[in-house]
């Protein structure tokens, strides 16, 4: 870290901890009564990565470090913990969950640092493979997550020719369900095909959850395509049939 850099980190640790003594809003706040706008930050800084868009990224990485000074300083005031004990103890743990970049551990590809990387929580006292992974996590996101902690212990299938008959296996069984009207199974057989689905697509190098992220994207804009269309025509969606919005919609993938 440069002496720039060095002095820029300070004056905004100051200024953090000045908003903390004297503005009436962040001095009555809680780790707890700000953990949604910290959320909230993670979901925009994803949204500027996506757009690409480096000026929105500067802005975003600043409120998420903004979210991370005031938690601490929250807890330092509170006598729970410092700033310097949380980057002494973060420092500590990457540090040792890099044997091979600080130690003598051998690790020459990103698949066997993420197979380390595993073993040594799993050494720092985990119970389950599965400790860390928040049940608060979005649904695909957390099966992604589950399996993949799953396959580094070995138990997953070989490739994603091998997973493929079980997402067609799944989706007739949904499709059974369905058609004898067995309403209770419906919801558990769509879930075992969105399980199938996104194990399907960590074999195939997709992220599901950012995958269903672009595609709503790309909906959202076709539609409001054809509502702007629908707007130069002087029409709306309700008195505009099904086969206009169509032929609006097929319209909008050449645009």
């Amino acid at each position: 870290m440069t002496g720039n850099e060095k002095d820029a980190l300070q004056v905004f640790v100051d200024v953090v901890r000045r908003l903390r003594k004297e503005c009436p809003w962040d001095r009555i706040q809680t780790n707890r009564s700000i953990r949604h706008y910290t959320l909230e930050e993670v979901y925009e800084l994803v949204e500027a990565i996506d757009a690409d868009d480096q000026d929105e990224m500067k802005s975003e990485l600043g409120d998420i470090l903004l979210n991370v000074l005031l938690h601490t300083q929250i807890a330092e005031d509170e006598g729970k913990f410092t700033l310097t004990d949380m980057l002494e103890a973060e420092t500590r743990k990457m540090v040792a969950r890099h044997p091979h970049v600080f130690g003598n551990v051998d690790a020459e590809t990103p698949e066997q640092v993420k197979v380390n990387w595993e073993r040594i929580k799993t050494e720092e006292g985990r119970e389950s493979i599965f400790d860390g992974i928040p049940s608060a996590f979005p649904a695909l996101a957390r099966a992604f997550k589950i399996q993949d902690r799953a396959a580094k212990v070995g138990f997953d299938w070989g490739n994603a020719e091998e997973v493929w008959p079980k997402v067609k296996e799944e989706m007739s069984e949904l499709e059974e369900v369905v058609s004898t009207n067995k309403e209770r199974r419906v919801e558990e057989e769509f879930g075992d095909l969105l399980f199938s689905l996104v194990n399907y697509a960590r074999h195939i190098g997709v992220h599901p959850e950012t995958a269903l992220r672009v595609a709503t994207e790309k909906f959202k804009k076709r539609f409001e395509f054809i509502e702007a269309e629908l707007t130069k025509l002087g029409k709306s969606l309700h008195d505009t049939g099904l086969e206009e919005m169509n032929a609006l919609w097929e319209k909008s993938k050449l645009e």
